[in-house]
């Protein structure tokens, strides 16, 4: 590095609001530079990124170190003359980077003072250019808080990134936090644009010098009045190509001033109808483009690594999901079995029903015998009514009619013949006397609940007021089962009720689709694992193609052996709506 103070760019010129003597150089001190803050702007054409330029070749020249962040890829002409290294995103750059390549990036520019051109003009995706920006200048301003080494960043086109309207976003406020506090560390920064009315305010005000080349839109000649004064305004849209008003914090006079021309390659110039000839760059050391080039290797190794992973996981799902697939088949084929089996014992059953009935009286009445230690006269006497036939109103015997017959096997005169107590016993009140003439029953038999009471029909109705005590213990086991399946829905956590009540208010559907419905998280795993306690309940059965339905009737249906069971899916169903304790306290 040379010992140097200042920097020749310029010369005085000669025009309105000039001052000093036309032809003077024009000095700018290198500490003020690289540490300070400074704002370089101008119409496209006015040469404003020829001074930019111009202050970098002289950094250079010197052997200082400094970062261009080149957003319209016009400084890769500096390579004629420098060994820069030139990171972006195209073959046309010494090395492609991404956001991984930020710390290893500003290493080599503080640590190793190699100069880089950033060229974000090569991203497709501004996002991702706008993120490694945000990266390398949050890298910098921690590593010059440490070295505390005279740096210079500077940014072309910072009205993207510190805009007077709009959000600033990460990358702007890290940028304006360099300005703020980067000198105290030794790094400084130098803003670009053409348009001075679209750059935040308060960068333009806290800048240390100032280049204002040929401007002519009213609103930036207006920032030009506020910030010099009128005189200056006017005279702005006269300047010549390459001619600005220089502003200093070190000088107190506005200059009028002729900037030199560039030596390097001028890649920004407008193409004009000669051939374009691509001079010979000068190329940065093996080593530097190596260990960027190994950071873009691990990254490689780790998105391949990761698509792997991701595959795999793919694999497996659809693994598993065709695994549930062939497990829901496979219950829906035993379920079928169970109920052709069950069938063709209600078949069975069905073909001599007086006589089933006869065995469970007869069963029943030697147990009573046996527990009360009766005679067997009692017995015989008992066996007086131990040839009816109890068949259900409707099916193989004749329906009552209130006349009793020889054998006194009537349906309500075995109701009576149990007597009061009997008929107590076994749920029944009668509701009249009975008649004298040869013991005729002339009332009826009041059932022993009512008909809202009643899920399982007239047909349990009627055997329970027959006395028939199997009849009463199926009642009883299908409540409890009811009872059973309503306690199971709601030990459910709400989110998969909600995929229960998708199901039945919906039809056919995902499980993707009900778990969305009821407000979960769109994660497929979480999906099929509340889906499998459901159907683990077999409250719910595959029909095909990944798709599931409400089966809540038909199971109650199965279990209850009924063919109608409403009153029970009401009751399992209003458990759909509630909770568990615990969760109804926490809702509280």
């Amino acid at each position: 590095m040379k010992e140097t103070e200042s920097i020749t760019v310029a010369e005085v010129s000669e025009g309105p609001c000039g001052s000093g003597e036309p032809g003077a150089p024009v000095d700018l001190p290198v500490v003020e530079l690289l540490t300070g803050r400074g704002f370089i702007t101008g119409k496209s054409g006015s040469g404003k990124s020829n001074t930019a330029s111009v202050v970098a070749e002289n950094l250079l020249d010197n052997g200082f170190g400094l970062l261009i962040v080149d957003i319209d890829g016009e400084y890769y002409g500096l390579k004629e003359e420098y060994e820069i290294l030139h990171a972006g995103a195209d073959d046309e750059c010494d090395i492609q980077v991404t956001v991984e390549h930020a710390e290893k990036i500003a290493s080599l520019a503080l640590e190793q003072n190699v100069p880089v051109i950033l060229d974000v003009s090569s991203f497709l995706d501004d996002e991702e250019a706008r993120e490694l920006l945000t990266e390398v200048s949050r890298q910098l301003f921690a590593k010059a808080k440490k070295l505390k080494q005279p740096f210079l960043l500077l940014v072309e086109e910072c009205h993207e990134y510190i805009p007077q309207k709009g959000s600033v976003g990460e990358c702007g406020k890290m940028l304006v936090k360099i300005s703020k506090r980067g000198r105290k560390h030794g790094l400084g920064v130098v803003g670009i644009s053409q348009r001075p009315a679209d750059v935040k305010k308060d960068f333009i005000t806290q800048c240390d010098w100032l280049v204002w080349h040929r401007l002519t839109w009213n609103n930036d000649t207006k920032v030009v009045s506020r910030v010099l004064d009128a005189n200056y305004a006017g005279a702005v849209e006269d300047l010549g190509d390459g001619e600005a008003f220089l502003m200093t914090d070190w000088s107190e006079s506005v200059r009028r001033v002729q900037f030199h021309r560039k030596k390097t390659f001028d890649a920004g110039a407008t193409p004009g109808l000669d051939d374009f000839e691509r001079p010979e760059l000068k190329s940065v050391s093996d080593d530097l483009v190596s260990e960027l080039a190994s950071i873009s290797e691990q990254k490689e190794q780790r998105d391949d690594r990761i698509a792997e992973l991701r595959e795999e996981l793919d694999e497996k799902n659809s693994r598993i999901a065709e695994l549930e697939t062939e497990l829901q088949d496979a219950r829906d084929m035993q379920r079928m079995a169970d109920q052709f089996t069950r069938a063709l014992v209600e078949h069975v059953r069905g073909a001599n029903p007086g006589r089933t009935e006869q065995e469970r009286m007869s069963q029943r009445r030697q147990s009573e015998t046996a527990s009360t230690g009766g005679s067997d006269e009692a017995a015989r006497e008992d066996d007086s009514y131990g040839d009816a036939t109890m068949t259900w109103p409707g099916e193989d015997a004749e329906p009552a009619t209130g006349e009793p017959d020889s054998g006194g096997d009537d349906f309500f005169g075995m109701a009576g013949a149990f007597g009061d107590d009997a008929a107590e016993s076994e749920g029944m009140t009668p509701a009249a006397e009975s008649a004298t003439d040869g013991g005729t029953a002339t009332g009826s038999v009041t059932r022993g609940f009512g008909v809202e009471e009643n899920p399982l029909g007239d047909r349990a109705t009627d055997a329970f007021a027959a006395g028939t005590a199997t009849v009463s213990r199926d009642i009883e086991g299908a409540a409890a089962f009811a009872r059973s399946l309503a306690d199971d829905v709601r030990d459910l956590d709400a989110v998969t009720r909600g995929m229960l009540r998708y199901y039945r208010d919906h039809g056919p559907g995902t499980p993707m689709d009900a778990l969305f419905s009821a407000g979960g998280s769109e994660d497929r795993t979480a999906a099929y694992a509340r889906n499998r306690r459901l159907r683990v309940r077999g409250l719910v059965e595959h029909v095909g193609r990944g798709r599931y339905d409400y089966r809540l009737p038909d199971l109650l249906r199965e279990e209850t052996g009924r063919d109608s069971a409403g009153p029970f899916v009401e009751q399992v169903e209003s458990a759909l709506s509630t909770g568990t304790a615990g969760e109804a306290a926490g809702s509280d």
